[in-house]
């Protein structure tokens, strides 16, 4: 352990490489767990960068769609290690749940009639709609400062639930009052994308408050133009050859369509998105059942990674039930299909990072680049908010508001939202003590 007086060595490659693929495997919590690792682990243990630089980088992923805690770990492997470093950090980031996520994909369609597999995921589902109803209390008590704000929930919820407008538009209009909103209200809007400063003395870090920015790192109109372009060859590639070896109609094209627009409507986190990927995959293409989509982000919430790694449970089930490779080979389409969908969420992710990063550096502080953020982050609340009253209706009533209410799931939702709110217990424990007790309730009903 190197002594707290002295600036920590060079980290090597290697020495990283084995980090980010620990690090993969122990990100469980969702954003604030996997984001409260890296803070202990690379802030306070490590000290590979200090708080403020830790923190700084972190409001970079806030004003960014997508992942937030994939970005930080992609930022902070380009930080240190240039290109290859922030892929690498990004990429193992997800590797390891995409892997998880396709055996138990398999083994949730292939063996869910078994009872063991159907008690578990009982218990399951109320769980999955309590932690949604903390998600929106959380990010609610994080953004709703003033009453405008608190409108902007309400009315974003209306849309969603009332009006059953896309979720795209809902963004869209958010962003836009924000923006205006920030020209003629500024203080009204000045309450987004921080995440605090960081306070007092600390040991000196490897990438310290006065390191200066490396040379990679610094913005530059030619660097951002090739990665750019890099970036738009590897989308435009696989869609291409999807397009041209499969139709514009096959399933796996539309999968990467779809998915690539998912990813640029994921500001506020993949509870925000899901109702998104609901409306498409469910009531569009067909591609899986609401049932299946709840079972789905159960799954999500048991394994590491990003949670928006549901999408990958959401094209492994598509490409098993459509038989996209045929009859006999439904563990290959799915398998492929869930890659397939994992490549195209995520490609902007790491371009977001390799090519913005230096760009969202230099206008992190300009109210006319953070307004919008603010805005859409209010009108996530009320998107979330909507996602929970869609999970407990299909939860407390499986069979419709005619048939009968759930009392025992009702019950375990309950308890799951004491157990979240009142002893503010790991998610992870709550989802196993759920699924314990719906395979009991399932076992003792015969």
């Amino acid at each position: 352990m190197t002594a707290p007086a002295d600036r920590p060595v060079q980290v090597s490659f290697r020495e990283a490489f084995l980090f980010w693929l620990k690090l993969g495997f122990i990100s469980f919590g969702g954003p604030a767990g996997q984001i409260s690792i890296m803070h202990q682990e690379l802030v306070d243990n490590r000290r590979w960068i200090s708080e403020r630089r830790f923190l700084h980088a972190l409001n970079y992923c806030m004003v960014l769609p997508g992942p937030e805690a994939q970005q930080l770990a992609t930022y902070i492997g380009w930080l240190m290690h240039r290109t290859w470093g922030g892929v690498i950090a990004g990429a193992l980031f997800v590797l390891p749940s995409l892997f998880i996520l396709i055996a138990l994909s398999w083994v949730y369609i292939a063996f869910g009639d078994v009872s063991l597999v159907a008690g578990l995921f009982y218990g399951i589902k109320p769980a999955v709609t309590a932690i949604v109803v903390q998600a929106a209390h959380r990010i609610g008590s994080r953004a709703l400062k003033n009453n405008t704000l608190w409108a902007i929930a309400g009315a974003s919820f209306v849309a969603i639930f009332a009006l059953g407008l896309p979720f795209p538009l809902i963004v869209g209009a958010a962003a836009l009052i924000g923006y205006v909103g920030g020209r003629l209200w500024p203080a009204t809007f000045r309450t987004g994308g921080g995440h605090g400063t960081a306070q007092g003395s600390h040991a000196p870090a490897l990438i310290d408050d006065d390191t200066p920015t490396p040379e990679h790192a610094r913005f530059s109109i030619g660097r951002l133009a090739r990665i750019a372009l890099f970036g738009a060859l590897l989308w435009a590639g696989p869609m291409a050859l999807l397009t041209l070896l499969l139709g514009w109609s096959h399933t796996l094209t539309q999968m990467g369509w779809f998915f690539t627009k998912a990813a640029l409507l994921t500001f506020g986190g993949a509870y925000a998105v899901l109702p998104y990927v609901y409306q498409g995959a469910v009531s569009h293409y067909g591609w899986l059942t609401p049932t299946q989509m709840i079972d789905g982000l159960a799954l999500g919430e048991t394994t590491p990674g990003p949670l928006i790694m549901v999408v990958a449970f959401v094209g492994f089930v598509g490409g098993y039930v459509k038989a996209v490779f045929g009859p006999d080979s439904l563990f290959l389409a799915g398998a492929v299909a869930a890659t397939l969908v994992t490549w195209f969420t995520f490609l902007p992710s790491f371009l977001f990072i390799l090519a913005g990063g230096p760009l969202v550096e230099a206008t992190h502080d300009d109210l006319k680049f953070t307004a919008p953020l603010t805005a859409i982050t209010a009108a996530v609340v009320g998107v979330i908010l909507n996602l929970a009253l869609f999970f407990g209706y299909h939860v407390l009533w499986p069979e419709g508001f005619d048939g009968r209410f759930d009392l025992p799931s009702a019950l375990i939702a309950l308890g799951a939202a004491v157990a979240l709110f009142r002893f503010r217990r790991n998610v992870i424990h709550v989802i196993a003590a759920c699924a314990v007790v719906g395979l009991a309730v399932r076992t003792l009903a015969g």
